[in-house]
């Protein structure tokens, strides 16, 4: 990467104050890039930050399936993080995950569980989960809530089978004017269930996989309590990235934290932060982890820059950090920040291995929140920072009720907000699609074809804030 005309900047950079600049290119397509992540854990650059809020087994199997990677939070107990990443190893590496019901459930059943998933279908199965019916949102509405399924579902299912193509599938769901159907085997037992979107995705993404075949999974672990016992238990469990987590990484607790876990694992992907600078990319790096995540203060939901005074711009951040890890052969992951797919280009161009996102994706039917409605029928998610005092609460649910006030004091992220579906993006994966076709646009700007080329290749030049805002769209739906 190198600047415009050689411009050396005496400020530190946000992603507003950058853009990259056009090269001549020879990527014929937007689908010739090669959209791995430079740090090889996922094959899209996307993580699904470890935010209670934002990442669970739907969000986590959703963007595995897509490539992406999504990091489970550090507040549960082990044992409920670990049937957590039973249910995402037992997932479809094609199919999405159905909601079943059976035919006397009620309509309440129904209209309590139908958002979890972005298909928006519940199928109805017998006592040997075969499909007898389906129904759709629509298809509940003007009915009474305790108004028996099997009065309501659509008896009459048209089923995929297991061994056809994703064509087949495509054509079928399209010739029959099918926005879902349910996917069974040879013995018509259920197994999944496709969309016309679906196969679509599924032919333009790789699902992130681990040694085994199956979705992969990552875990965060705090550093301030227990973190040999749950290093050791998910390290035994197969889990093949551990974060250590921290709002100030750069610190002697973390440094021991990251060799403690090394100890017990010279094979494990150790992600550790979150830091600012070069200086605390080398410790964390020397200390033995292999991916640094970099941010202080950028995250939609962090207040941290306004009660402290303490952090950095992110670009400027990421560029400094990538630099020094690149020197040592390992990564950094860039945490917050992201409004934008064009933020994640100019990421990729400043070094980053990856890109993490909480935010964003809080507002989607996967998230771990559970949806609400507003006084005007609007859909919505609550989401909150993990250094708000709602976190905080939370995660020392079992301290002496003085000690936990005293560390409520010490509030760095916003407890409550709301979060509104977007009707036209529900789905993690809407942006997702959003998100990588600008990435891919970028590639092919730049003159790459792979996505760990924009690091050599990209030319960042500065802007000014007019700057920046002639580039922003006039309409206010974008």
């Amino acid at each position: 990467m190198k600047f415009l005309n050689n411009l050396k900047p005496n400020f530190d950079l946000t992603y507003n104050d950058a853009f990259l600049v056009p090269n001549k290119t020879d990527v014929n397509s937007r689908f010739d890039v090669d959209l791995t992540a430079p740090d090889k854990l996922s094959t899209i650059p996307i993580v699904v930050a470890n935010m209670t809020s934002v990442s669970g087994r739907r969000m986590a199997e959703t963007v595995t399936r897509r490539g992406g990677l999504s990091v489970l939070p550090q507040d549960a107990p082990i044992e409920v993080t670990k049937k957590i990443i039973d249910a995402i190893r037992k997932a479809h590496l094609i199919y999405d995950t159905p909601i079943t019901l059976m035919s006397d459930n009620i309509v309440s059943d129904a209209l309590n569980i139908i958002h979890k998933r972005s298909h928006g279908s519940v199928i109805i199965v017998d006592a040997d989960n075969k499909p007898i019916g389906i129904v759709t949102e629509d298809d509940l509405q003007g009915f009474d809530r305790f108004k028996v399924l099997k009065d309501v579902m659509n008896s009459k299912v048209l089923c995929l089978e297991d061994k056809m193509s994703l064509n087949d599938m495509y054509h079928y769901l399209t010739s029959n004017r099918l926005s879902v159907a349910p996917v069974v085997n040879k013995k018509g037992v259920l197994i999944g269930i496709m969309t016309p979107k679906a196969c679509l995705r599924s032919e333009i993404y790789k699902p992130n996989l681990d040694e085994n075949g199956k979705l992969k999974v990552a875990v965060a672990i705090g550093v301030n309590k227990d973190v040999e016992k749950r290093a050791k238990a998910f390290i035994e469990y197969g889990v093949e990235i551990l974060v250590l987590d921290t709002a100030h990484g750069h610190q002697q607790k973390m440094i021991d934290a990251i060799k403690l876990v090394r100890k017990l694992s010279s094979k494990v992907t150790i992600v550790a932060g979150n830091i600012a600078t070069k200086e605390g990319t080398r410790d964390l790096l020397m200390a033995g982890a292999d991916v640094i995540k970099v941010g202080i203060g950028p995250g939609a939901m962090c207040t941290t820059r306004v009660m402290t005074g303490v952090g950095r711009p992110q670009l400027s951040a990421v560029m400094d950090c990538a630099k020094e890890a690149r020197k040592l052969g390992k990564h950094i992951w860039a945490d917050g920040g992201i409004r934008y797919p064009r933020d994640i280009a100019l990421a990729m161009a400043g070094g980053a291995g990856n890109v993490m996102f909480a935010s964003w994706f809080a507002k989607t039917n996967e998230s771990a929140g559970e949806i609400r409605f507003d006084e005007s029928g609007r859909a919505y998610k609550e989401s909150f920072g993990m250094a708000s005092r709602r976190a905080v609460r939370e995660r020392n649910q079992k301290e002496l009720s003085l000690d936990l006030a005293k560390k409520e004091l010490f509030e760095e992220g916003i407890s409550t907000s709301k979060f509104y579906i977007d009707p036209a993006r529900p789905g993690v994966e809407d942006i997702i699609d959003q998100i990588m076709a600008g990435v891919r646009s970028s590639c092919t700007y730049v003159g790459v074809n792979k996505l760990d080329k924009m690091y050599s290749k990209a030319v960042i030049g500065l802007q000014s804030s007019s700057g920046y805002q002639e580039g922003l769209p006039t309409s206010t739906n974008w």
